[in-house]
């Protein structure tokens, strides 16, 4: 028996089986006799795989968020986190994300001296997936705050930084509640860990604490940021100085 830790960094999807942004982590790969190996596919809203088929099947588990598969010659199906998925050896399918929704599934896949096939990018000539519900309402973040706060102004902002650049050290003079859109950064609270953002994910950054890193990547990042202040307050960031560690 082995423990592996789970991996702390992923590759994004090679392009030619994907359309829009997915990353990859490789959590189990053949060993000794066995062939079985198990992936995390992350998908950012809107990505979706080609049309491909594997030669030994394939079983996807869904983890977080809402996606679709479709078979082709049927209808697409929404999938949602405990749904599983059991494609047959050789049947043409694609899965990926709604346009509106991230979506992680695990992979589980028998290797054999076959390589999956790739074929077509799918289009709108395929058949439109229908949602099971007419409005589906997902709680991605529930924060409280650490004490009682009044608020009469929230105001949302679009804030795009450019690929490698960084807001450097600063303190928000209130708390900031944001969703990455496009993207990714590099996010760290001060004497905390870092970790990766990318769509669909989101951030809270107390209010008065300092944050070490929002470093967008090579990919640039674009996010929605919320800003709740108080009577006669404007949101305002305050850069602090390296010398102020």
């Amino acid at each position: 028996m082995h423990v592996r830790p789970v991996p702390q960094t992923s590759a994004p999807a090679p392009a030619d089986a994907i359309s829009g942004s997915a990353w990859v982590t490789s959590l189990a790969v053949p060993e000794g006799p066995s062939r079985t190996r198990v992936d995390r596919v992350q998908f950012a809203p809107g990505a979706r795989t080609r049309w491909h088929r594997h030669p030994l099947g394939q079983v996807l588990v869904v983890t977080e968020g809402t996606g679709y598969v479709q078979l082709r010659g049927g209808p697409a199906q929404l999938i949602r986190p405990g749904d599983t998925v059991r494609v047959a050896a050789g049947e043409w399918h694609w899965h990926g994300a709604t346009d509106t929704s991230s979506m992680t599934h695990l992979a589980i896949e028998e290797m054999s001296a076959d390589e999956t096939e790739i074929g077509d990018p799918v289009d709108g000539g395929e058949p439109a997936a229908v949602p099971a519900e007419p409005v589906i309402r997902t709680l991605v973040l529930e924060q409280r705050l650490p004490a009682p706060r009044l608020v009469d102004l929230v105001e949302v902002r679009r804030i795009t930084i450019a690929p490698g650049y960084g807001a450097g050290l600063h303190v928000h003079n209130g708390p900031v509640f944001g969703s990455i859109e496009t993207g990714s950064a590099v996010y760290q609270i001060e004497g905390e860990p870092e970790s990766l953002l990318r769509p669909g994910d989101v951030f809270y950054e107390p209010e008065a604490t300092r944050i070490a890193r929002f470093d967008a990547q090579e990919d640039g990042v674009t996010f929605l940021a919320q800003f709740p202040v108080g009577p006669g307050e404007t949101p305002r960031l305050d850069l602090v100085a390296e010398d102020a560690r």
